[in-house]
């Protein structure tokens, strides 16, 4: 199977000189987040459990997030702020995150920038751009870091097409600090989906199949020999159970549950569980 893709290359430097003028906004845009929070829309309350750790009030890890945006002429922009909620004197402390995002379009193209700081450490940016092409089925993905220099983490492309009522991807990825390169290819047929990970000193293919509305397996087999074996259950229209065994390593299991989610982690040694790592989440929309 073959597919031809014609671009021209004033669509693809009109793209980058997009991307390197949404560039130049992305602290702006993070330090909106700041501003923008107090005029921000519901927030968002996790609560979880930290480190297994269910001995009262102190085992808890409160979290609020917070998300608003306008519009500057034909860029959108949306900002937000993630923040601790636990007692302390130090209010400082509080802020975790503070992220800021442009979108806009440009031939044809769908073209977003965003940026996100560690509140604590305002130092360096981490950076994604995505430029995203509906009628090529094709979409660009950049990573990279901000601070004293720009330093691109990662580059990668994704192009897909249909073949005889499947749908096929295929996702060349390149890392830039490790200068490891791999790609992905997807095929999905609806009760079936194939997922093949190659590189030049790796493989390793995952096979997910529906068994019926309820169920589904997924054994993931790799060229080392490593073996897992992932088994979804559908309990009701939003909830699910899902266990994941990795042999000689360790037991996941994870239930969702509306707005609930527990995850147990069960590290293994043969046939033998050594403890359990429990973490349980709750989210309220206010």
């Amino acid at each position: 199977i073959s597919r031809k893709l014609t671009i021209s290359p004033e669509s693809v430097f009109q793209v980058l000189q997009q991307l390197s003028s949404l560039n130049m906004k992305l602290s702006a845009i993070a330090l909106l987040s700041i501003i923008g929070v107090a005029a921000a829309g519901k927030p968002q309350l996790s609560i979880s459990v930290r480190d297994g750790n269910f001995d009262g009030l102190d085992g808890l890890d409160p979290t609020v997030s917070w998300e608003s945006g306008n519009q500057a002429g034909d860029v959108d922009l949306t900002y937000g702020i993630e923040a601790a909620a636990r007692p302390t004197a130090d209010i400082a402390s509080l802020p975790r995150s503070i992220w800021g995002k442009a979108s806009t379009d440009v031939s044809g193209w769908g073209v977003s920038a965003r940026a996100e700081v560690d509140a604590q450490d305002m130092s360096s940016a981490d950076i994604q751009v995505n430029a995203d092409n509906e009628d090529a089925d094709l979409s660009l993905r950049m990573t990279a870091s901000a601070g004293k220099d720009f330093n691109i983490r990662s580059v990668e492309a994704t192009k897909g097409f249909d073949s005889g009522g499947a749908r096929v991807t295929v996702n060349p990825r390149y890392n830039v600090e490790t200068e490891e390169a791999d790609v992905v290819v997807n095929y999905n047929n609806g009760n079936t989906d194939v997922k093949l990970t190659a590189s030049a000193d790796a493989q390793e293919v995952t096979v997910s199949q529906r068994i019926d509305d309820d169920n589904r397996v997924a054994p993931t087999v790799s060229s080392s020999g490593d073996l897992s074996l992932e088994w979804e259950r559908r309990l009701t229209d939003d909830s699910s159970l899902t266990a994941t065994l990795k042999p000689n390593d360790s037991l996941d299991v994870e239930w969702k549950d509306s707005d609930w989610t527990a995850n147990v982690n069960m590290p293994m040694d043969g046939t033998n569980i050594n403890g359990a790592n429990v973490s349980i989440k709750r989210d309220v929309n206010f």
